[in-house]
């Protein structure tokens, strides 16, 4: 194994010098899909790394979950309806309407709320989709004020929410908070987030764009858990595999002002057919799975642990350290570029890929990746993931100390 590690090493060397990091990592990139697409094993089969032809497999069960000989839709009927209406049952809400994105969806959403209660102020996490990942779109683009609850690597607390300084409209929470772990609170910490919110005359908004994952956490059917919110997002891409877009149920009146809103923000599409039926698609296959995948992912979970700390890497944190849903973090104390190269290697040299996601720094000699399980997953056993793992871990020592 060290043998083909040091020659492996030896020809990416002369590359390394002459390329520059934005290079290296693009070509790495390059290299991990390709890794990924002649695995044999892998944990999770979804559309980032996928081709055309394999997303459009994702159609070949549109006639099991909608009529075909149904005209097109048009600006938002027909196929698009259908989905609103199976979403708002779902979730046990009045009503939903369809969003090409969920940067659309919550602006919309809040928009509406501050109207109703007369605030622009959005309580929220720090660590926040809108906060981290959207350019400041609230304060830009729909005069929202986010005001930042926490900071620390988990949700906010009733305490927190009910001792804030500052007055708010609406109070946002993301279930589960993706950037802090995938973590979620305990059914009884959400509850209690929520009545103090609403102690504080706060509307309740959930980002749920995996809430989809939740049910085995807090234990309770979708329609409880998004019936704690006035309203809530979720995504049609993230856990159901769809070609994208997202919904925002809640109540009838908010949703149809939301829909006057989504053709001014110019998301009332001509036709999203593709969309739709993939989503429709994605409830109809993913959706019932889901907890069977949370339930893989702990199991996988402990397996790395165990492996890590067999292979003499003990430090390695594996975040939470029971998933909550089918997506968790992998923390290892090296540096995130020769994790990567090492994990890509791996991967190149075995076909067994067991980080299809990219590593990032997380300080100096940190490196942090993501683990999502799925049906791809299910075919591991504990001791299969402790075995690619001790392989994976060798090749990384070894690197590290040549």
């Amino acid at each position: 194994m060290s043998d083909t590690s040091d020659q492996s090493t030896q020809r990416a060397e002369p590359e390394r010098e002459s390329e520059s990091d934005d290079e290296r990592r693009r070509r790495r990139r390059e290299r991990r899909i390709s890794a990924y697409r002649s695995a044999e094993r892998v944990f999770a089969r979804t559309s980032v790394l996928s081709t055309l032809r394999e997303r459009l497999a994702v159609l070949e069960a549109a006639e099991q979950v909608h009529d075909l000989d149904q005209t097109a839709d048009m600006y938002g009927d027909g196929v698009v309806e259908a989905l609103e209406e199976k979403v708002a049952g779902l979730l046990g809400m009045e009503a939903a309407a369809f969003f090409p994105t969920g940067t659309m969806a919550q602006q919309v959403a809040l928009r509406c709320w501050a109207g109703r209660t007369g605030s622009a102020v959005v309580a929220l996490h720090a660590l926040a989709h809108p906060e981290v990942h959207e350019r400041n779109a609230f304060r830009e683009v729909s005069g929202l004020r986010p005001v930042r609850v926490t900071s620390e690597p988990r949700l906010p607390t009733a305490a927190e929410v009910r001792d804030f300084e500052e007055p708010f409209g609406a109070l946002m929470l993301e279930l589960p908070l993706r950037d802090a772990g995938f973590v979620l609170p305990s059914w009884e910490e959400l509850t209690e987030v929520v009545a103090a919110a609403r102690e504080r005359d706060a509307v309740v908004h959930f980002d749920g764009a995996r809430l989809w994952e939740t049910t085995l956490h807090f234990g309770r059917p979708l329609d409880e858990i998004a019936g704690l919110a006035d309203s809530v997002y979720v995504s049609f891409y993230k856990s159901l595999d769809g070609f994208g877009g997202a919904a925002l149920a809640g109540p009838r009146t908010l949703v149809e002002e939301a829909k006057a809103w989504r053709h001014r923000y110019g998301g009332t599409v001509f036709q999203q057919f593709p969309t739709a039926l993939s989503a429709l698609a994605g409830l109809e296959r993913e959706l019932p799975r889901l907890p069977e995948y949370v339930r893989h992912a702990r199991v996988v979970a402990a397996a790395l642990c165990e492996g890590f700390a067999a292979a003499g890497l003990p430090w390695a944190r594996v975040h939470p350290a029971e998933p909550h849903t089918n997506e968790f973090q992998v923390w290892l104390p090296y540096d995130a570029d020769v994790v990567a190269e090492v994990a890509v290697r791996h991967a190149e040299e075995t076909r067994t890929l067991l980080f299809a996601r990219p590593w990032g720094a997380s300080g100096p000699g940190l490196a942090v990746t993501e683990i999502d399980v799925r049906a791809a997953g299910l075919e591991w056993t504990a001791e299969d993931v402790k075995a690619a793992v001790a392989d994976f871990a060798a090749r990384l020592t070894a690197q590290v100390s040549s």
